[in-house]
């Protein structure tokens, strides 16, 4: 399984694009929002600088997240991970080997156990959960799941990075382009 750590770029803008692809120290790049018709050329530009993409399936804008819209991006597209809410994406992307990182909302105690289940039954590399602004939950998931967790949704400083960090993030994800060198 590739390891994920520190901040990750999330990408939403083509500058914040252009910054990663230039950037030495990021790796990995996560594609947010997008349209459909530029995720092949744009994955085709990172892997030309080694970077390794990967997509919030449940975001790019034409795509469904369905099994041939995972196959569409697996196969035609190359990409390295999918991150999404729905664990029958994630299930998909195990399935074909890419990593892939369930996206999990803390809105309430109902909701946290409800997807601690699904992420027990679906068994994902990595869980983002979102907002990463509560290092106990994070530690709360981990410690349920045995399972890498990314803190993300409202890191907006230093300190957040840190909190979800010392929190038992493995990795941090930001669209935060300030953040992205820490």
């Amino acid at each position: 399984m590739e390891e994920l750590t520190g901040v990750l770029p999330a990408i939403k803008h083509e500058k914040d694009f252009e910054k990663v692809l230039r950037s030495k120290k990021q790796k990995h790049m996560i594609f947010l929002e997008s349209r459909l018709s530029q995720i092949p050329s744009l994955v085709r530009y990172a892997k030309k600088e080694n970077k390794k993409v990967l997509i919030h399936a449940d975001l790019i804008q034409g795509l469904k997240a369905d099994e041939f819209g995972m196959e569409f991006l697996i196969r035609d597209v190359k990409v390295d991970g999918i991150i999404s809410t729905r664990g029958n994406v994630i299930g998909l992307a195990k399935k074909h080997g890419l990593l892939a990182i369930q996206r999990l909302f803390v809105l309430d105690s109902h909701a946290l156990e409800h997807n601690l289940k699904i992420i027990n039954n679906v068994k994902p590399d990595y869980i983002e959960v979102l907002p990463g602004l509560i290092p106990k939950i994070i530690r709360e998931v981990r410690d349920s799941t045995n399972l890498p967790v990314i803190a993300g949704g409202l890191i907006r400083t230093e300190e957040d990075v840190q909190n979800a960090m010392d929190g038992g993030a493995e990795a941090v994800t930001t669209s935060n382009s300030k953040l992205w060198n820490l």
